[in-house]
């Protein structure tokens, strides 16, 4: 919900000589909000009426998407997997930020976004599969929540805490040797070696960075400048910020030269489709790494309901 990372993106620091299995990543309390940011209040704190049940099952649609909203999950990822703490912290796309900046335009699909529209979008590329209509169950009870975190927030303006924080450039342009020890050292234990995630008690906890399960090529954690930013500020989970700069660029560009789901918009062609919708130096779309033809559809999985 823009993932993976997608997209994704749950990093943890582990020894894997002889560690025990990963456990259930923990919730972000509070006091770990980025100082000086917006506290939202609680979903547990919602009216007890029609509103606040509209509130509570927007957080559960939040943390566990896949099993209240099936019908619109096409892989292994959680809403909660980018906006962290069921969208509540600072710093890592909070919604209670996003709420109140809605309708604006988004240079994305070039149209006034409200922010149901903007929601769709997650289910779309960082979900890989099919957004709720406007109006659905769904997309109220996930505006419900959003709009109930953010009172007390003015309208219109960008407080700290929205989106990720900025990262500075590379010293060194990122480079996929250096991303791969970053990763086998900070991230595989819990992604697992071939980035595909890791479940827990039946249900995805760290979910896959890449591969047919992932978050597909339109989503916004396909774009290196931002998994490096949300890498940076979040990442590994219990350690958030001991990456250096040039580490969470080389881990994103890494893990965003990997195969994963088709972009929605595909046209014709990788190269058509890059000129289009991926013209960026932040995208590997339609680029070789390693002899793969990135987005081609002869090794690219489809985008939609592939789970």
């Amino acid at each position: 919900m823009i993932g993976a990372a997608g997209a994704a993106c749950l990093f943890v620091v582990a020894d894997r000589l002889g560690s025990p299995s990963p456990s259930e990543p923990p919730s972000f309390p509070v006091q770990l909000q980025a100082a000086g940011a917006f506290r939202p209040p609680s979903a547990a704190d919602a009216p007890k009426d029609a509103y606040g049940d509209a509130v509570r099952f927007g957080e559960q649609l939040m943390t566990d998407t896949a099993n209240h909203a099936p019908q619109y999950v096409g892989n292994g990822l959680v809403c909660s997997n980018c906006h962290l703490d069921a969208g509540r912290k600072a710093g890592a796309a909070p919604l209670w930020a996003a709420f109140v900046n809605f309708p604006a335009f988004r240079a994305k699909n070039g149209e006034i976004n409200t922010f149901q529209k903007r929601v769709q979008d997650c289910f779309l590329y960082s979900l890989n599969g099919t957004p709720p209509p406007l109006g659905s169950r769904e997309l109220i009870a996930i505006e419900s929540y959003a709009a109930f975190m953010s009172r007390g927030l003015p309208s219109g303006m960008s407080p700290p805490g929205r989106g990720f924080p900025e990262i500075d450039a590379p010293e060194q342009a990122p480079d996929d040797r250096r991303g791969a020890m970053v990763y086998g050292q900070k991230c595989s234990a819990c992604h697992g070696p071939d980035g595909a995630g890791q479940k827990i008690a039946g249900g995805p906890a760290y979910p896959p960075l890449w591969g047919a399960r992932s978050y597909n090529w339109g989503a916004g954690m396909a774009r290196i400048d931002k998994a490096a930013a949300f890498i940076r500020a979040n990442m590994p989970q219990g350690n958030e910020g001991s990456l250096t700069v040039q580490e969470a660029w080389d881990v994103a560009h890494y893990i965003d030269g990997k195969t994963r789901p088709q972009d929605p918009r595909f046209t014709s062609s990788a190269k058509a489709t890059r000129t289009l919708y991926q013209d960026t130096p932040f995208s590997r779309y339609g680029t070789v790494v390693g002899g793969v033809s990135l987005g081609d559809p002869s090794n690219t999985p489809q985008s939609g309901l592939v789970r």
